[in-house]
């Protein structure tokens, strides 16, 4: 029995100010032990009636805290049982303060990623813009966001660009989305004529919906040219280049079957001779 007591009354020194012994040790290994059954249980009374995926979103968010928590009841434990947590932390604030600033940008990916899976700002396959890059997002993680490209390249985005650029969801009204195509014709052209032509060209695409909410704007006066925009509905906008295009290509068509000139800027010279 004295062994045991001596075993459990034994010092582990760290320094003059830090110390702990063996019985210290086995108390706060048990604290933890008891704080973490007392988590799982805190976490399937929380969990029984979630959604599942509301349920996953949780226990991501629920894992980081957890580590928190336990952090901090450590602290406590150790103060409670006579260790000088203060020394502890004087001893070390030189590398917790490389290592905070090392880790600055890893938890602002963290702080970002709680706050999409929270608010919901972004969902696996909404079609999204942000920092110029455009992709569909197939995976979201607590500090990364992965998106492909209509290339299909893959963009890991860190989360913290949420915070610091404008985001562009482009389907989070739903997948119907307005797109539009530009053209200029020469002066003199009959506008009305072209106005019909871009209806017509639009429309004659499979991927354009709603014919009837199809419109042209006679957007200006150009230098060179009177510039229209015909504007149409597609069903997916990730892919929406290729109906353009396609478009483009019948809009070059029936400009030539209707004798309709697209111009290109043009200059006039004066070279003015001096005697």
């Amino acid at each position: 029995m004295q062994q045991l007591k001596d075993f459990l009354n034994y010092t582990f020194e760290f320094s003059k100010e830090v110390e702990i012994s063996v019985k210290g040790i086995l108390l706060v290994v048990f604290i933890l032990i008891i704080t973490s059954v007392f988590l799982r249980f805190f976490k399937r009374l929380l969990t029984r009636r979630l959604p599942e995926d509301d349920k996953v979103k949780f226990t991501v968010v629920f894992g980081y805290g957890r580590w928190i928590l336990y952090v901090i009841i450590f602290l406590i434990t150790l103060n409670a049982i006579g260790v000088n947590v203060t020394a502890v932390f004087a001893a070390s604030a030189a590398l917790l303060i490389g290592v905070g600033l090392a880790l600055q940008t890893l938890f602002q990916d963290i702080i970002s990623g709680i706050f999409i899976l929270i608010d919901q700002t972004v969902h696996v396959g909404d079609i999204i813009e942000i920092d110029g890059k455009i992709g569909r997002v197939e995976e979201i993680k607590l500090r990364t966001t992965r998106a492909v490209t209509i290339d299909n390249k893959v963009m890991i985005l860190p989360n913290h660009l949420y915070l610091t650029n404008s985001l562009y969801n482009w389907t989070q009204n739903g997948t119907l989305t307005r797109e539009s195509v530009t053209v200029g014709v020469a002066y003199g052209s009959d506008v009305q004529l072209v106005k019909k032509l871009l209806i017509e060209a639009a429309n004659s695409h499979p991927r354009v919906l709603a014919p009837e909410e199809t419109t042209v704007l006679f957007t200006e006066f150009g230098d060179s040219s009177l510039n229209f925009k015909v504007v149409f509905t597609i069903d997916d906008s990730f892919t929406g280049a290729i109906p353009k295009s396609e478009i483009r290509f019948e809009i070059d068509k029936l400009f030539r079957e209707n004798k309709i000139s697209i111009p290109f800027p043009q200059r006039d010279i004066h070279i003015i001779e001096q005697k």
